[in-house]
């Protein structure tokens, strides 16, 4: 059990490791929305290898023909790029762990929505009062982390950001609500997430020749040289995916998401305290330290009641 429990703190510390891959790989192609076509594509041809060795009758006319085509088809990966699209442009500008607890919290707060009214066909479950406190104990962390927080973006700012943050961070769980319902219609959850990726990719690639006039790259940035790893932002997010599928039937959900948000705000708490991937440092200190036990015991609350 407790082998499991780190292998789900490991998963979860991919997240922003991807956001810090993805940021690292914007030097190269001047462009966010670039940047994320190329996780999205890598992470998409992954995924297709997977599937293609696993079951390749998902991919003949004759299996096409029988689907309906339905708005869970296309939605999951319009909502996975505005995620990892937001955490691209997070990341720079409030810090890696700044970054993973607003997301956090976007998608604690949106998780007991779907479950308290039902939406995407969820199931109800009745509102707890433990849920309220530990939604204000997740908020009292993060202003709490952020209430002298240095660095080159101004403290209005970086509260806007950290909305960007909470708004983007909705985007998991709707993404997961939707998803579910493609992985009913096509029998395989690891193909649900295969479809959400080439969606993305296709949405990037068209957003990318609109706005960004096509999907360049660059290979050397003054004394800085492309390399094989910047394009890791998709292998890692392959990964998480099929670690969560893994381990599910094991830990459960409960113990599963709360493994995973463990390993994202430690991960990015190092990322942080290094400045690694060449970002700002945000040395770890008692405030952050507070502001991890405070946010931590929020997520229980709300997964635990």
């Amino acid at each position: 059990m407790y082998i499991l429990i780190i292998l789900g703190i490991i998963a979860g510390m991919m997240i922003p490791m991807q956001t810090a891959v993805n940021n690292r790989l914007t030097l190269f192609t001047k462009a966010v929305l670039r940047t994320s076509f190329y996780s999205f594509l890598s992470g998409s041809i992954i995924l297709f290898i997977i599937n293609f060795i696993m079951d390749p009758g998902k991919f003949t006319l004759s299996f096409f023909a029988s689907q309906s085509f339905s708005y869970v088809w296309f939605a999951g990966g319009i909502l996975g790029v505005i995620f990892l699209t937001g955490n691209i442009i997070l990341l720079p500008r409030i810090g890696a762990a700044l970054t993973v607890i607003a997301a956090v919290t976007g998608q604690m707060i949106i998780g007991i929505l779907i479950d308290t009214f039902g939406w995407f066909d969820a199931d109800v479950k009745e509102l707890h009062m433990m849920h309220l406190v530990g939604v204000l104990l997740l908020i009292a962390g993060i202003i709490y982390m952020n209430a002298k927080k240095k660095g080159n973006v101004a403290k209005g700012h970086s509260r806007l950001w950290i909305l960007l943050g909470l708004g983007t961070g909705m985007m998991p769980p709707m993404q997961t609500a939707i998803n579910s319902g493609l992985r009913y219609e096509v029998n395989s959850f690891i193909y649900a997430a295969f479809i959400s990726f080439l969606v993305g990719t296709i949405v990037l690639f068209i957003l990318a020749m609109v706005i960004n006039k096509g999907i360049k790259l660059t290979f050397h940035v003054g004394e800085f040289k492309l390399k094989t790893w910047h394009f890791a932002g998709g292998l890692l997010g392959a990964a998480y995916i099929a670690s969560n599928i893994s381990l599910m039937p094991y830990l459960g959900v409960t113990l599963t998401m709360m493994s995973t948000i463990l390993g994202q705000i430690v991960m990015g708490l190092i990322i942080d305290h290094f400045g690694m991937f060449n970002l700002p440092k945000y040395p770890i200190d008692q405030r952050r330290i507070i502001a991890v036990v405070l946010i931590i015991s929020g997520i229980a609350l709300l997964n635990f009641f």
